[in-house]
C-alpha cells in the first residue's frame, strides 16, 4: 500500500473508532443521565409469573425472585406487593412461591413479565396509605415542583428525596413510619420528574445540579415552620442531600442526614449502568468519560466534594451493602470509618440499589428510630 493511502486509511480508521467512541459514550450515558422516573433501570431483571391464588405468587427462580424481604411487582398496567419466599410450599424447581400481600393495580396474570421494585404503593399519601397530604407547589430554579406535604406537631421536618429510576412515590414506604413519629414529611418531586420541569438539555446530573432543587424545599420548609430539617434521601437523591448539607445557604437548619444507597462515587455508578447497557469492556473507560463530558460532571480522578468527610457537619445514617452494583458501598464504609464521632452504617445484606428497607424493614425501622429520637 503506498504512503498516501496507508496514511488515509489510518486517518479514516481513527475517524471511524473516535464515531464508534462517541456513539458509545451517547448511548451509555442516556442510561443515567435520561433515566426516566418509574421505569426501569438498565439491567433490571424480569420474571414470569406463573400462577397466582389469592395469598401466593409463583415467580421464575432467579436471584432477583430470590431476595429475601418485600418488594413491589411492576408490570405493564399491574403493581402488587409481595412478602417473604415460601420454601415450604411444593413447586416445580425452576419456580419461586412469595407471599402475595396485595395487588394495588390490575392484575397478576399467567404469563406476565414482571420486575421486582423497591416502590411499593402507587398514587399519592391519601389514595395509597390514608394519610392527609397536601398537594404543594414549591418554588423552584426551572420552575414550579410538586410536593407531597403531611403534616405533624413536631417542628423537625423530614424532606425526602428518591433517585435513579424512582419517583417520589418510592419514599411512601417510610411515610407511615415518619407519620407514626408525628413528623412532617414533605416529598419532593424534582427536575425531569412527571409534573415537574425538565432540565433544559433533557439530562440528569447524578445530584450535581438536582440539589438545588432540593434546597428550595428547605426552603419552602422552614418557610412553612421547621425550625429544623433532616434530608432523607435515596440513591443520587441522597447525593442531593449531602450537596444540600454542605452548599445550602440554610445549611444551619439541617439537623441531620440519612442516606439510603447513596452515590458517592459517580465513575462507578456511570460504569455499571454503562455496562448494564452492554457497552462493550473495551469501550466502557471512554464511554464513561464521553458520559461526563455530556453533563459537565466531576473529573472522575477526583473524589467528589460531597463524598469529603471534613464537609459533614451533622449527624448522618447510612443504610448501604455490598449487593448494591449501582452505587458501591466501599464508600459508604470509608465515609464512616473516618467520620465515625458524626456517620453511622447501617449494612444490609442481600439488597439491590436503594432497597435497603425491603430487605428487612423491621430492622431498618428499628435503627432509623434510634437515630430520629434525639434529632426531632
Amino acid at each position: 500500500m503506498r504512503p498516501a493511502t496507508a496514511a488515509a486509511a489510518a486517518v479514516t480508521t481513527l475517524i471511524g473508532v473516535g464515531a464508534a467512541v462517541f456513539a458509545a459514550g451517547r448511548y451509555a450515558s442516556d442510561a443515567v443521565l435520561k433515566a426516566a422516573p418509574g421505569r426501569p433501570l438498565p439491567g433490571d431483571p424480569r420474571v414470569t409469573v406463573h400462577t397466582t391464588e389469592p395469598d401466593r405468587v409463583t415467580l421464575t427462580r432467579s436471584l432477583a425472585s430470590r431476595r429475601p424481604g418485600t418488594y413491589g411487582l411492576d408490570g405493564p398496567g399491574v403493581h402488587a406487593v409481595v412478602g417473604p419466599v415460601l420454601d415450604q410450599v411444593p413447586h416445580p424447581a425452576d419456580t419461586v412461591v412469595r407471599r402475595l400481600e396485595r395487588v394495588a393495580l390490575g392484575s397478576l396474570i399467567t404469563g406476565a413479565r414482571v420486575r421486582l421494585t423497591p416502590q411499593l404503593y402507587t398514587g399519592g399519601p391519601s389514595q395509597a396509605l390514608g394519610i392527609d397530604h397536601t398537594d404543594v407547589s414549591i418554588p423552584g430554579e426551572l420552575g414550579p415542583l410538586p410536593a407531597w406535604s403531611t403534616a405533624g406537631p413536631r417542628d423537625t421536618w423530614v424532606i425526602a428525596v428518591h433517585g435513579l429510576g424512582a419517583t417520589r412515590e418510592h419514599p411512601l414506604n417510610l411515610l407511615p413510619f415518619l407519620h407514626s413519629r408525628r413528623i412532617p414529611v414533605l416529598g419532593l418531586g424534582y427536575r425531569g420528574d412527571p409534573d415537574a420541569p425538565r432540565p433544559p438539555d433533557g439530562l440528569g446530573r447524578l445530584g450535581d445540579a438536582e440539589w438545588r432543587d432540593l434546597d428550595a424545599a428547605l426552603r419552602f420548609a422552614v418557610r412553612g415552620g421547621a425550625r429544623r430539617v433532616i434530608l432523607y434521601g435515596w440513591s443520587t437523591g441522597a447525593t442531593m442531600a449531602l450537596h444540600a448539607a454542605a452548599d445550602s445557604a440554610l445549611r444551619d437548619r439541617v439537623r441531620g442526614l440519612v442516606l439510603d444507597s447513596p452515590v458517592l462515587d459517580k465513575e462507578a455508578t456511570l460504569r455499571a449502568l454503562a455496562a448494564a447497557r452492554h457497552t462493550p469492556a473495551a469501550l466502557l473507560p471512554l464511554a464513561v468519560r464521553a458520559a461526563r463530558g455530556r453533563a459537565g460532571l466531576y473529573d472522575g480522578r477526583r473524589p467528589a466534594v460531597v463524598a469529603d468527610a471534613q464537609v459533614l457537619q451533622v449527624p448522618t445514617l447510612i443504610f448501604h451493602g455490598p449487593e448494591d452494583t449501582l452505587a458501591p458501598w466501599e464508600p459508604s464504609r470509608e465515609l464512616a470509618s473516618r467520620r465515625p464521632d458524626l456517620v453511622s452504617l447501617h449494612t444490609v445484606r442481600d439488597a439491590p440499589h436503594a432497597a435497603m428497607w425491603n430487605a428487612d424493614p423491621a430492622r431498618y425501622e428499628e435503627a432509623l428510630r434510634r437515630f430520629l429520637t434525639p434529632l426531632v
